[in-house]
């Protein structure tokens, strides 16, 4: 069953997939930098107006299921997401980055994916994002 959230004149549920993929395709999400990339994204999230259900990085792209609120866009959400996640990895992985983006400070590609669980359940979208590895 579907859980709704409830505010003073709106009651809804809007969760969308979202793929976001490292620049060059580098496969830079493996081990720690994976688990870093996951609790990162997590405090931005706690940060921000919208909640994160699920998190998988994958060698190269990470998968995220979000919730978030209707007056927010998508694309704002995602802009955040990139931008700070860019910022923060850059901040503590600099060494190891140099080496893959030698002019640019940059990490994610510049486009996204995003797809609304639409009739799916949030089960099943939960565990095609956990089943990512």
């Amino acid at each position: 069953m579907t859980s709704y959230t409830t505010k003073s004149h709106c009651k809804f549920s809007l969760k969308v997939h979202i793929i976001l993929v490292c620049k060059y395709r580098k496969r830079l999400l493996t081990g720690n930098m994976g688990m870093w990339m996951r609790t990162e994204l997590s405090n931005i999230a706690l940060a921000s107006e919208f909640d994160i259900d699920t998190i998988e990085p994958d060698k190269d792209p990470i998968h995220i299921l979000t919730a978030y609120e209707p007056q927010i866009s998508i694309s704002m959400n995602i802009r955040r997401l990139k931008t700070l996640t860019t910022h923060r990895v850059w901040k503590c992985h600099e060494h190891e980055l140099k080496k893959h983006f030698w002019n640019e400070r940059t990490f994610s590609s510049d486009g996204y994916f995003v797809c609304s669980v639409g009739d799916a359940s949030t089960e099943v979208i939960r565990a095609y994002v956990e089943n990512q590895l």
